[in-house]
């Protein structure tokens, strides 16, 4: 598999999904069960700039890394780099990273979210689970639903 899309519509223009994706991003984000703090999760967080972080806050102000911010192009365009391995641990080398795209593009009243995950070849290891993990049920289908009930 050399990349995994998914795409919801939502009722909001560009400006709001962009923002309600970023700036909410741990309101929608499934705390309890997507996150690998050795604490439980208090939210999720993306810096809203290029190379800010992409990472959780934990309940006791931890802090885990999951990724950077490549791109920030609002309304249009996000682009994230994975640091995260087959085992759900971060690996700080960029040459290892997967990227996670996302546009934001109007259609009438409404916004399509594409989401692209791809270069899982990029991972040391286990970039085959990793692209079968993130496309399976609570993968990144299921989160985007998340995302379309909050905005």
């Amino acid at each position: 598999m050399t990349e995994v899309r998914r795409s919801v519509t939502v009722a909001a223009t560009p400006d709001r999904a962009f923002e309600v994706f970023v700036a909410k991003f741990g309101d929608w984000w499934p705390l309890s069960t997507h996150h690998i703090g050795t604490a439980d999760a208090a939210t999720a967080v993306i810096e809203p700039f290029e190379g800010g972080r992409w990472f959780e806050r934990g309940v006791d102000g931890s802090e885990c890394d999951w990724g950077a911010v490549l791109a920030y192009d609002p309304p249009a365009r996000l682009l994230l780099s994975w640091h995260l391995d087959g085992g759900w641990s971060y690996d700080p080398d960029p040459s290892r990273a997967s990227e996670v795209e996302l546009t934001f593009e109007p259609s009438g009243d409404t916004t399509v979210v594409t989401l692209v995950h791809r270069h899982f070849d990029r991972h040391a290891t286990d970039g085959d689970r990793i692209a079968e993990r993130v496309a399976a049920e609570g993968g990144w289908g299921d989160l985007l639903q998340r995302f379309a009930a909050v905005v």
